[in-house]
């Protein structure tokens, strides 16, 4: 039995799925999270969603990696068109899916779930959407970067497999257990098979998450990218001290933020190029977007509802 509301909640949580959630224009799809409060995702898909005269919102509920299953369950019951996933969803998710497309199933990790005939299809958006980002944000193509990733999670995975993909100029990987960089760094190996650099330093590695390596990497790398949550909390500090930046790097945190990240401090500290995450969640938003309508998204709209 579905509970009609006066107004749309800022956030939603497991019980209003439980009742089942209407206002005036039926929500039916969202992004799932914890914690979810900062998301922009519901004015940029809000804002697509009215320009497509599609009738229905996108909202952010708040559900704990105990609550996931259940909350999967009435997302399917309630017949959504679909649903996004952050943190710290997007590895937990797999086990309830019904189809995973091929990003999925090489990355390990999903962030957009579409309903489709009672089935959970699950898909990943964020590679393509950070390769998008860099190039709208820095002007430079993948291909043409030596990139450290920082961070062996759903995101770092993401992004890892992308720049193997795009067959970037280096990869390195640090993580906060180096055993997991490495072991995602294994995974790639089959794109890094052919010498396109010649130096002292290989293609493709997984580093220690230390000063000491951090410090090296710097001196041959041009991009550095945090995969990981460092800096999403107040008072965190940034994952790459300012010190030991450099201002021939550019630096791309997928967090985004109305003030500035602590990584992109201190790049700006550096002399270095830094930007946030906004363009990757608008650039992997718009890729759900067509996953879930199979057309073209607004994005000159979406851009401007965030911006």
């Amino acid at each position: 039995m579905k509970k009609k509301l006066g107004a749309a909640k800022s956030v939603y949580t497991l019980a209003d799925l439980k009742k089942g959630i209407d206002v005036q224009s039926p929500i039916r799809l969202g992004v799932l999270g914890d914690p979810v409060e900062h998301s922009l995702s519901p004015q940029m898909q809000d804002a697509a969603l009215k320009q497509c005269k599609v009738d229905m919102q996108y909202a952010r509920f708040r559900i704990s990696p105990d609550e996931l299953r259940h909350a999967l369950k009435l997302i399917r019951q309630l017949e959504f068109v679909g649903v996004n996933l952050t943190i710290p969803h997007k590895i937990k998710a797999l086990e309830f899916l019904d189809v995973r497309d091929e990003n999925v199933k090489r990355i390990g990790a999903v962030n957009v779930i579409k309903v489709e005939s009672g089935k959970l299809l699950g898909f990943n958006t964020d590679g393509r959407g950070f390769s998008r980002a860099v190039r709208e944000e820095f002007s430079v193509d993948l291909r043409d970067l030596r990139i450290l990733v920082l961070g062996a999670g759903g995101a770092g995975r993401a992004i890892a497999l992308q720049c193997a993909k795009e067959n970037c100029e280096r990869l390195v990987i640090a993580n906060g257990t180096f055993e997991k960089g490495q072991e995602l760094a294994d995974s790639l190996r089959d794109f890094f098979s052919g010498p396109k650099v010649f130096g002292p330093v290989p293609r493709l590695q997984a580093i220690p998450w230390e000063e000491k390596a951090f410090r090296f990497q710097i001196g041959n790398v041009d991009l550095v990218v945090n995969a990981t949550p460092i800096g999403l909390n107040r008072g965190e500090t940034s994952p790459i001290p300012a010190r030991l930046l450099a201002p021939h790097v550019m630096v791309y945190d997928t967090i985004y933020s109305d003030k500035r990240t602590p990584l992109v401090a201190a790049a700006i500290e550096a002399g270095a190029r830094g930007a946030n995450g906004l363009s990757m969640l608008l650039h992997q938003g718009a890729l759900a977007f067509e996953v879930w309508f199979q057309r073209e998204p607004p994005l000159d709209v979406m851009r401007k509802a965030i911006s």
